[in-house]
């Protein structure tokens, strides 16, 4: 097996870099490093560790055009949607910086006998298991905020993006922060795999499909080790009867081909009533085909490749499955004939519980088109799934859509009559097999602290 990995330029199917792996002795003394780096680290300022964020925050600006361009190459991310996460990543820094210390500042309480203090405590070295399709957002929404709780971090990326790997850590050196407080680590998925049981590794967080969640799970449970997963979904987003139409089309789109519709929080499923579903449809193909696929850095490209060949090969082979199960192509479904891993814009229609396109997540620019006899069965629908991250509803009467979303939808994240991706501000994750714990809003950053009572008698 060999100990090196090429990152490849999905759009030119060019190698751009080769990077050797460490071996697992090598990765883990990076983690003793780390560790060594935590035992003082902890002991810092919450004002010191903000100054850090915010300084981390300033250089992402400033490198705005380097890291898009880097996102482009290695992923296949259209260039302009590449400032954009940029952008996302230095708010969350910010916001990050200036809240940290009150999420995590001691509260007194009374006791009977006296009183008490709870302190949030950092835990030690976490390690994150990140996939590519943000290959900056994914990183910094975890290691920001264990960062500014104390802890220090290590990180899998994947290996389709090693050159942003590299990237990051060499920002946080550049930001202040000290050597090993975040640490890159090149190695395959095997590799991670073992370093969960490490003595210093005290959790692990993890994004990317299920079927791997749960073994980093198990993984990490065997050494009563904590996680955050968050694993991806089929998100639904619900058409009912009094929606606007044109509104429910274009917040649909957007939210499928968004990141070359390689995003966990994408639309996916569009469940639209009997009523509304014909007009819908036509609207949404000739949206579909409007599309421009293309070079992801020309500024008129709305789509580009896909990350990888294997994973155009694999929704190809969702498509054809479903297919071959009844389903009906509307709009593409065929791989084009041309350099890059491309995939053009497709919409299915007349799905049924078991095909892929039903059950499974299509991470690609494909929509699930699939008709509801009305609001409660499009809710029924909506909820006929195995995961529950994010997901939509559309409908003019706003008071009745945050109530189904309150009470009715099984998921984590809903938007209502729009679409939107995360916001540093807000918690996101999911439920069922979309995993569990959250990131941002504040509710990350106390995932990996030791919540300590400390009581006073007199």
């Amino acid at each position: 097996m060999s100990n090196t990995v090429d990152t490849i330029n999905p759009a030119t199917e060019q190698v751009i870099n080769s990077y050797t792996l460490l071996s697992q002795a090598q990765a883990e003394q990076v983690i003793e490093k780390s560790h060594e780096t935590y035992l003082k680290w902890r002991l810092t300022s919450f004002t010191e560790r903000a100054q850090h964020l915010n300084k981390l925050a300033s250089l992402f600006e400033s490198q705005k055009e380097a890291l898009a361009k880097l996102m482009t190459e290695e992923m296949g991310k259209v260039y302009e949607q590449g400032f954009q996460e940029v952008q996302l990543c230095a708010d969350i820094c910010r916001y990050t910086a200036e809240h940290g210390a009150d999420m995590l500042s001691d509260e007194e309480r009374d006791m009977q006998g006296g009183r008490a203090i709870i302190s949030y405590r950092p835990t030690g070295v976490l390690l994150g298991i990140q996939p590519w399709n943000f290959p900056l957002y994914q990183v910094i929404r975890y290691s920001a905020a264990n960062i500014m709780a104390g802890n220090t971090t290590v990180l899998k990326h994947a290996g389709n993006v090693f050159g942003m790997a590299e990237k990051i850590e060499t920002l946080f050196l550049q930001a202040g922060f000290p050597e090993h407080c975040f640490s890159n680590l090149l190695v395959d998925g095997k590799t991670a795999s073992a370093l969960i049981s490490h003595s210093a590794i005290s959790g692990v967080t993890f994004t990317g499909s299920d079927g791997t969640g749960k073994k980093v799970a198990e993984q990490a449970a065997k050494h009563v080790k904590k996680t955050v997963l968050e694993l991806g979904s089929n998100d639904a987003f619900v058409v009912l009867d009094d929606a606007d139409l044109a509104l429910a089309v274009k917040a649909c789109l957007q939210g499928r081909i968004i990141n070359n519709g390689q995003t966990c929080v994408a639309a996916k499923r569009f469940v639209v009533v009997d009523s509304l579903y014909n007009d819908f449809k036509e609207a949404l193909s000739q949206q579909f085909k409007a599309v421009k696929m293309g070079d992801p850095m020309d500024e008129d490209t709305e789509l580009g490749p896909m990350a990888r060949e294997d994973l155009r090969d694999k929704i190809h082979q969702q498509v054809q499955d479903s297919v071959n199960a009844g389903a009906k192509v509307i709009v593409g479904g065929e791989i084009p004939q041309q350099t890059g891993y491309y995939y053009p814009p497709t919409v299915l229609e007349n799905l049924t519980p078991g095909m892929p396109a039903y059950d499974d997540e299509l991470f690609g620019p494909v929509a699930s088109l699939i008709k509801a006899k009305d609001n409660d069965d499009a809710m029924r629908i909506a909820n006929d799934s195995r995961y529950g991250l994010g997901g939509g509803i559309f409908s003019k009467d706003e008071k009745k859509a945050i109530e189904l979303a309150k009470k009715y939808f099984d998921t984590g994240m809903i938007n209502i009559n729009g679409y939107g991706l995360a916001q540093p501000n807000l918690p996101f994750g999911g439920v069922k097999d979309s995993g569990y714990g959250r990131e941002h809003g504040g509710f990350g950053i106390r995932e990996f602290v030791n919540v300590k009572s400390i009581m006073i008698h007199s």
